[in-house]
């Protein structure tokens, strides 16, 4: 147990990040679940709909530490090939 009153801070500002993160973590599998569903099915429309989703939640994802940079490219680069592969 925490002894000093910065350390019960800790605790509080740790569990309020945890609750932020799993909300961010959360909104980020669902868009890329999203998206490779409508890869899967070759629906072109809910493909292109979802892409955007796709690039802001790998570049917020990529901001705030969640994932590197250089693996955030890499899944943009991958999730629009997919998309132009469809046709």
């Amino acid at each position: 147990m925490p002894i000093t009153s910065s350390a019960k801070k800790a605790i509080r500002a740790g569990k309020h990040k945890r609750v932020f993160n799993l909300r961010h973590k959360n909104q980020f599998d669902k868009d890329i679940k999203a998206f490779h569903a409508a890869i899967n099915t070759k629906d072109k429309a809910g493909a292109t709909k979802l892409i955007s989703a796709v690039y802001k939640s790998l570049d917020k994802s990529a901001k705030t530490g969640f994932i590197k940079a250089n693996a955030a490219a890499r899944l943009k680069s991958r999730a629009m090939a997919a998309l132009k592969k469809l046709g």
